[in-house]
C-alpha cells in the first residue's frame, strides 16, 4: 500500500465510519474500484480506531463521566444507582455480543464477508431496514430508559456491522429506533458503544500490520491520523443533522451504491472477490 492509497482510504475511513453506510463497505469498493489490493479486515480494524479517537475527543466529558462512575461503582455503594456508572455497565452489557460473535466468525469476517455480492446484498436490505424503523419507530424513548435487554438489542445490531455494508453506526441506530429510542439518542449510543468494540477489535487485528501479505505500518498511521481528523467533522456534523433531519437521504444512497455494485459486478467491471486474502 502506497502512501496516496493511505489518504485516499483514510478519508473514506473518516467520512462514512458515523454515517449509516458502512464505512468497511467503502473502503472495500475504493480499493476494488481503483484497481488497489484488498485493504483487509485488519486494515479496516486498524485504522477505525483514528475515527473512535474522534468519538473519544467529541464526547470526552460525557466518556469521562461514564467511566469515573462506573469505576466508583466498583467500590462505593452509592455509585451503584449512578446515571453515568449504569451506563457504563449497560456499554460493557451492549458489547458482549459483538465479541462473542466476532471471535466466532473471525474467518468469514476475514473472507466470506468481503465479497461485493455480500456488500452490495446488505447495503440495500439494511438500508431498506433503516428507512422500515426511522419510520415506525415511537422516537419518545431517551437513553434514561436504557435497560439491560436494550442494552443487548443494541449489541446485536452493532454486531451485524461484522459484515461489510451493513455499517456498525447504522445497525445500531436502526435497532435503537426500533426499540423506540429517538434518533438523538440511538445515534449518541451508536457512538458510546463502538468505542470498546473499535478499540478492541483494532488492538486485536494490530498484530497482522506489516506483514508480508498485508498494509505496512507507515501508511496505515498515516490513513489512521486522516481517518482521525475527518471523523470528528462528521460527527460534529451527523449530531446536528439528525437534530431535525430523518436518514432517508441515507437510505437512498445505500441502495442506490448497492444497485450500481450489482451492475458493476455482473457487466464484469468488479471481480467480486477483487484483492487478496488477509
Amino acid at each position: 500500500m502506497g502512501w496516496f492509497e493511505a489518504i485516499v482510504l483514510g478519508l473514506v475511513q473518516g467520512l462514512t465510519e458515523f454515517l449509516p453506510i458502512s464505512s468497511s463497505a467503502h473502503l472495500r469498493i475504493t480499493a476494488a474500484l481503483a484497481g488497489w489490493d484488498d485493504p483487509g479486515a485488519a486494515f479496516t480494524a486498524v485504522i477505525q480506531i483514528g475515527t473512535e479517537l474522534a468519538v473519544v475527543l467529541y464526547f470526552g466529558r460525557k466518556i469521562g463521566q461514564i467511566v469515573r462512575g462506573w469505576f466508583f461503582s466498583l467500590y462505593k455503594k452509592e455509585y451503584r444507582q449512578d446515571p453515568d456508572a449504569r451506563m457504563g455497565w449497560l456499554v460493557i452489557v451492549g458489547s458482549i455480543p459483538i465479541v462473542v460473535l466476532g471471535l466466532l466468525f473471525q474467518d468469514d469476517i476475514h473472507h466470506t464477508f468481503r465479497d461485493l455480492r455480500i456488500t452490495a446484498t446488505v447495503l440495500i436490505v439494511f438500508g431498506i431496514i433503516l428507512a422500515i424503523a426511522d419510520r415506525i419507530g415511537s422516537q419518545q424513548r431517551t437513553l434514561d430508559q436504557l435497560t439491560v435487554p436494550h442494552g443487548l438489542g443494541y449489541g446485536f445490531a452493532q454486531a451485524l456491522a461484522l459484515v461489510p455494508g451493513v455499517s456498525r453506526s447504522g445497525g445500531t441506530v436502526t435497532g435503537g429506533l426500533l426499540l423506540g429510542y429517538t434518533r438523538a439518542e440511538a445515534t449518541e449510543y451508536a457512538f458510546l458503544l463502538a468505542v470498546p468494540a473499535v478499540f478492541g477489535s483494532g488492538l486485536y487485528e494490530v498484530s497482522k500490520i506489516g506483514g508480508a501479505n498485508s498494509p505496512q505500518w507507515g501508511p496505515t498511521i498515516l490513513a489512521t491520523l486522516v481517518s482521525f481528523g475527518v471523523g470528528y467533522l462528521v460527527i460534529s456534523w451527523l449530531m446536528n443533522f439528525i437534530k431535525t433531519k430523518s436518514y432517508l437521504p441515507f437510505v437512498i444512497y445505500r441502495v442506490a451504491l448497492g444497485a450500481a455494485l450489482f451492475v458493476l459486478i455482473f457487466t464484469g467491471v468488479l471481480d467480486p472477490s477483487a484483492g487478496p486474502d488477509f
